[in-house]
């Protein structure tokens, strides 16, 4: 072994010493991040008004079941994503990571006829909000939008729905049952969600974990002002 051979394997040894607690502290939140819990940053706004763009939505990766870090392979599965959860999961169609609402579950039978939801048969109650519910909500351009809770069962949430947006066959499709092992996803924000209407199906396997909170929230329209109210707010 030359000396400049054991010069290296010193200095190796001593910025492993120096530098050890740190990198075991990054491969720990790394491991934990992909299979215990994260937080995600929310880049578009196709779940307005309930989650907003800027949004860091904490995301609960043991909620459904336990994966080996950095893959989709489940060790264990202890319960199934419900109708109403918001859940994370890498779109089929380009990998990108997506927030949606679970609307449809294996065996369900959902029709969306002129953005009225039908679950099994049964029409979505929907309720337009207050003008004080309303005044509540941090959406922009608020008289663009027609807000309601839709409430189908135990499933209650607000939806926005265009106001100026033409019928077109985007707000609707048939009776379409959801085969076993997949899920039909929505947006709350239904005229401009790249959903289910967009990607298709997303299989069980590909939901990360659900959504249960706002960690914190920049409002980028704003050169990034913290939007303090939504600090810790659960999602419905």
């Amino acid at each position: 072994m030359t000396d400049e051979t054991q010069i290296s394997q010193g200095r190796i040894a001593r910025a492993w010493r120096d530098w050890r607690g740190f990198i075991l502290f990054i491969v720990v939140m790394v491991v934990f991040r992909s299979a215990i819990a994260d937080w995600n940053q929310v880049p578009s706004g196709s779940m307005k008004p309930s989650i907003l763009v800027g949004d860091r939505i904490v995301v609960d990766k043991l909620a459904y079941d336990l994966r080996i870090p950095f893959t989709l392979t489940r060790i264990a599965r202890w319960s199934e994503p419900s109708r109403g959860d918001v859940v994370t999961f890498p779109s089929p169609r380009d990998e990108t990571l997506y927030v949606k609402r679970v609307i449809g579950v294996p065996g369900d039978t959902v029709e969306l006829r002129r953005n009225r939801l039908f679950i099994n048969g049964e029409e979505a109650r929907y309720t337009e909000l207050t003008p004080a519910e309303i005044a509540a909500l941090e959406v922009e351009n608020k008289s663009q939008y027609a807000f309601y809770h839709e409430e189908i069962g135990t499933l209650r949430h607000v939806v926005m729905l265009r106001r100026d947006r033409d019928e077109s066959s985007y707000q609707s499709f048939p009776p379409t049952v959801v085969p076993e092992g997949r899920y039909l996803m929505l947006g709350d924000n239904r005229d401009d969600s790249g959903d289910f209407r967009v990607i298709g199906w997303v299989d069980r396997d590909r939901i990360l974990g659900r959504a249960h909170a706002i960690a914190f929230s920049l409002d980028y329209d704003h050169h990034y002002v913290p939007r303090f109210d939504r600090f810790f707010e659960g999602l419905s």
